[in-house]
């Protein structure tokens, strides 16, 4: 189902870029945050920030979507609900439910250490991943209970599955009834000043515990918005820059990684399950118009090293299977050193995560572009008026 808005805004970009739009960097990106998850949950939590590499994953996804949602709009004047979603369930679905069975069937025959038997809540917290309740399932339940060890990673996929389910309304709405991009991009700062003033309502007068705070839907989604801003205003990809590339690479990027470096020193509860994520979230917004700006440019050149741009394709699997595999390893080789654990761990990992693109991440792509191009057939792109500075070029395959 196509849905137009009223007033569609043209773009000179057709709609084949919007299909194959990869932007350079960003496959770094996403190595760069796995690899901080991976490291801190292979036992060094306490001196590295996995979990900002979940918020730049939220932070990712946000933006991602919101481009190319823009795009389709201002491509064609509709975005096609049909095709949206049917790209999210094949992108998200083969290896989400196979890392699932495999993680719950290894638990259930001993391969994955018991922790709480299963039989304690029977097999509700598994029905619960499957539909996407990880989240509130760990918020009520705790980590361990009613599912697989390493499973409860799945949280924040459910995170981004309910935003997935709500967004592409949402930003229909905007396009309907406020087609200034300006007044959407306050919008959107205005829904992420909402959800951190619930944080801090749920933390300074509620009580709350961490994991209200971190894993919940209604207390996360503001990671993501971040990225919908960007995708929305200041976009890299689509829209101009009056700054010149000195003020972003030595006044912009030097202050959101000073932002950065204080969300990660200030151990304090109350700021670590409220206002850092509300901090990283505005620092990502330059580092990522950064990154995708300057690709080539100094330590972002990094991220285009094929190593790195190898595992920010694996990523997406990398994420799923690592918790298991790492739970895996320390019940049955228990007696190799901590470091040998993990190299094993990663070694065992990148295999597994590599299979799962190979087997299922890649035909489910194939299909994807083929059924994407039947829903939203090709249409001539009108031409517009020139942006105040030319977009980065984009070509290649989408990842999102």
């Amino acid at each position: 189902m196509a849905v137009a808005a009223t007033t569609p805004a043209p773009t000179s970009m057709p709609a084949a870029a919007a299909r194959s739009l990869h932007i350079p960097s960003l496959d770094g990106v996403r190595a760069c945050a796995v690899m901080l998850v991976f490291v801190a949950h292979a036992g060094l939590k306490g001196l590295v920030p996995g979990e900002f590499g979940v918020t730049t994953f939220f932070f990712l996804s946000g933006y991602l979507i919101t481009t190319l949602l823009r795009i389709e709009h201002e491509q064609s004047g509709a975005i096609s609900f049909r095709a949206f979603y049917l790209r999210r369930v094949l992108r998200i679905f083969p290896p989400f439910y196979l890392a699932l069975a495999v993680a719950t069937v290894l638990w259930l025959v001993g391969g994955l250490p018991k922790g709480p038997l299963f039989q304690q809540d029977g097999l509700q917290g598994v029905l619960a991943q499957g539909l996407f309740l990880t989240n509130y399932w760990v918020v009520l339940h705790g980590w361990w209970i009613g599912h697989a060890p390493g499973t409860w990673i799945f949280w924040s996929l459910a995170v981004e599955e309910h935003f997935y389910l709500a967004f592409p309304l949402v930003y229909l709405l905007l396009l309907r009834f406020v087609p200034n991009r300006h007044r959407q991009a306050l919008i959107l700062v205005g829904m992420c000043a909402v959800v951190l003033a619930w944080r801090l309502v749920l933390v300074f007068a509620l009580g709350a515990v961490k994991e209200r705070t971190y894993v919940a839907t209604d207390t996360r989604i503001d990671s993501i918005l971040f990225g919908c801003l960007l995708g929305v205003f200041a976009n890299p990809v689509l829209d101009g820059t009056r700054l010149d590339p000195r003020t972003w690479k030595f006044v912009l990027v030097p202050l959101a990684l000073v932002g950065l470096v204080v969300s990660f020193v200030i151990r304090d509860d109350w700021f670590q399950w409220s206002v850092a994520y509300t901090l990283q979230g505005i620092c990502l917004f330059p580092l990522f118009i950064a990154v995708v700006r300057f690709p080539n440019w100094g330590p972002f050149d990094l991220l285009n090293v094929a190593p790195v741009k190898f595992i920010g394709i694996l990523s997406y699997s990398i994420y799923l299977v690592h918790p298991s595999v790492l739970y895996g390893i320390w019940q049955w080789m228990g007696y190799l050193p901590g470091l040998g654990q993990s190299l094993l761990g990663l070694a065992l990992t990148i295999a597994i995560a590599y299979g799962i693109y190979r087997a299922v991440e890649r035909p489910a792509a194939r299909l994807r572009k083929r059924l994407s191009r039947a829903l939203v057939p090709e249409r001539p792109a009108v031409a517009a008026a020139a942006p105040a500075a030319p977009p980065v070029a984009v070509a290649g395959r989408a990842r999102s």
